[in-house]
């Protein structure tokens, strides 16, 4: 499982004109799963970005949580995390999962995020999106296990 966590001051998913998912502070997280990932990972992943400390503090030092700063969650999944591009110049995806794996973990995701508290949005799993974002820093982060 791989994933990429975005602070953001506003970040929207649209699908052919029309918004999926829009949230204003906090975490843009895109997702992206292996044939060997499972559930637990899933937790893991989610316990660990809803307890980073990304957020500035009265003195702006990043040393608050997405819950402490009343943030939000907008979860895209992205299967071009595992793309390798090692050879050649078009992408290998052979380590990304197949979308029937892949489906059920980036629902589990999403909702290991809302039971935790998180207020979640979500783009359109296999879809064609166009995501839009501002990026709060800049601070992104990659996570990887």
């Amino acid at each position: 499982m791989r994933v990429v966590v975005q602070r953001v001051t506003r970040a929207s998913v649209t699908i052919e004109g029309r918004v999926v998912g829009t949230i204003e502070k906090g975490l843009l997280i895109f997702v992206g799963f292996t044939d060997t990932d499972t559930t637990d990972q899933v937790e893991w992943f989610a316990e660990k970005i809803i307890g980073l400390r990304l957020f500035p503090d009265s003195e702006g030092k990043m040393n608050h949580s997405v819950m402490e700063a009343e943030g939000a969650a907008l979860v895209v999944s992205q299967f071009t995390l595992y793309g390798d591009v090692r050879k050649g110049r078009r992408p290998s995806f052979v380590k990304a999962a197949s979308p029937e794996l892949a489906l059920p973990l980036y629902e589990h995701f999403i909702e290991a995020l809302a039971r935790r508290g998180v207020r979640t949005e979500q783009g359109e799993f296999g879809a064609m999106m166009d995501v839009e974002l501002i990026n709060s820093g800049p601070v992104t982060f990659s996570i990887e296990r």
